[in-house]
């Protein structure tokens, strides 16, 4: 299990620093019903996430890609692939990145959040992480790395909801700041959303990059072996 964890982790990792979902949780705290809305958000994306991982992983065990070489191979290709989609996307936020300076305008969306009820946060959370392109892919490219390790269901579940604790991180400590940290908690968090607004495209791209090339060396190196 610990060898499964630590191969998951980055993929934890790229799930956590994706800009727009941290900014999404913030604006929700910043509305009338953050109290409420903001654990729906929350919840939400637990859920959402937990879907990918827990159909991704039942997938690819029904393949038994932790004993059959050849979906075993199937799974590393599926790595190869989404590596190199990452890295076209890396491509793509590079080239779209504002210019120094220049304002930068948050989809329009946003701007309807003061009005989301508890089910309608919930639902953005799942969005987020069930349908967000981004974090699909490190999401079934996390549990497609489990079900490869071929552990046991109670060692499969214990690092599938590490996985999720981890990933959900930067969603747990605004909601959970927001609660205890008063006036404080709002100039911080304003910080962290303007820094991420002007920054999402290019932090995108090098997360794109960093976790293609990872995908990429996973993957080819059973295939190569």
């Amino acid at each position: 299990m610990g060898p499964a964890i630590s191969e998951i982790l980055p993929y934890a990792l790229g799930i956590a620093i994706s800009p727009i979902p941290i900014i999404g949780v913030i604006l929700i705290l910043f509305s009338s019903r953050a109290r409420v809305n903001g654990p729906a958000f929350l919840l939400g994306w637990v859920i959402g996430l937990s879907l990918v991982c827990l159909v991704v992983t039942a997938f690819a065990s029904a393949l038994d890609v932790g004993t059959d070489s050849s979906a075993s191979d199937g799974a590393s290709t599926f790595k190869v692939v989404l590596g190199i989609l990452l890295i076209l996307g890396a491509i793509r936020n590079w080239r779209s990145r504002p210019a120094p300076g220049a304002e930068v305008e948050l989809p329009k969306w946003m701007a309807t959040i003061d009005s989301f009820t508890p089910v309608k946060a919930l639902g953005l959370g799942a969005l987020f992480s069930g349908l967000n392109p981004k974090c699909l892919i490190f999401g079934a490219a996390a549990a497609a790395t489990v079900a490869q390790a071929n552990l046991s269901s109670s060692d499969t579940v214990i690092t599938l909801a590490v996985f999720i604790v981890l990933s959900s991180l930067t969603i747990i400590i605004p909601v959970a700041y927001h609660l205890i940290g008063g006036e404080k908690a709002k100039t911080t968090l304003e910080g962290w959303k303007a820094w991420l607004s002007a920054n999402n495209a290019a932090v995108m791209a090098v997360l794109f990059l960093v976790f293609g090339v990872v995908l990429l060396s996973q993957g080819l190196g059973p295939i190569t072996a």
